[in-house]
This record gives C-alpha cells, structure tokens and sequence, in this order.
C-alpha cells in the first residue's frame, strides 16, 4: 500500500482574486517534498487551468490531491453545467467563457488542452445539470 498524502480544497465560484491558491499550496507542498521540479511543474499548470474553469464555467467545486511516491492524482470536482461535447471542449481555442471572463485575461479555451497536454492521464465525466469530475495523473 502507498502512503498517501491527501488535501482537499474548496473552490469558490467567480472569485478571481483566490483562484490559483489551492495549485499555489499544492506547488509549495510538492517541491517540500522534494518532487521532481518537471512533475511539479506539471502538478501546477494542469490544477491551476481546472481551478480556473472551476470558478469560471463551474460554480466552484472541490478539489482533492493525493500525492503518493509514484504519483500526484487530482480529482477536480464541481457542480457546474457540465460539458455538453467534451470532445469539442478539448479542441485548443474553443471557449464557452463571456467576454467579461475574456476581458480578463480568462476564457482563451486552452484549459482543458492544457490540463490535458500536462498530465499523463485525464479522464473526465461529466453530466448535464449535475456537473463534472475530472481526475488528473502526473506520475512521479
């Protein structure tokens, strides 16, 4: 059996000035444990853009980490709209995000791409009215 270490995080719904606390904190608790900076990196880039859909599509949501010796898995789950063509929200510059989102530097449809393109396995379920889970491996 791995040792695992867990931490949860609350994300709020469109609070921009919190959003990126909970891949900060888990950025800093990574590199404490001495993780590799490649995986750190890569832990921090996949969160923070789910975090950032989570308080922009979403209506917040939790976010779980369990960091063991071999991998860091996050399980980013919300209480939003959910996904209606998962396969059309993968495409790199596809956005649902209002322009007020836009405006803010947010909402450029690279963060499922991304969290994609910085994790080593992503699985995502999601329900109309329900919402979403996606789990997210970085391995170590």
């Amino acid at each position: 059996m791995d040792d695992k270490i867990v931490f949860t995080y609350d994300v709020p719904a469109d609070d921009f000035s919190r959003a990126g606390e909970a891949s900060s904190d888990v950025k800093s608790k990574l590199k404490q444990l001495g993780t590799p900076p490649d995986a750190v990196r890569k832990v921090a880039i996949a969160m923070y853009e789910g975090e950032i859909n989570m308080v922009i599509h979403a209506n917040g949501g939790t976010i779980t980490v369990e960091i063991s010796p071999r991998q860091v898995r996050m399980v980013l789950r919300d209480r939003g709209p959910g996904i209606p063509d998962v396969d059309l929200a993968m495409q790199e510059g596809y956005s649902t995000a209002p322009d007020e989102i836009r405006n803010l530097g947010f909402g450029a449809g690279m963060g499922l791409p991304n969290m994609k393109k910085y994790t080593d396995e992503m699985h995502i379920e999601t329900e109309l009215g329900v919402g979403t889970t996606i789990t997210m491996t970085v391995n170590l």
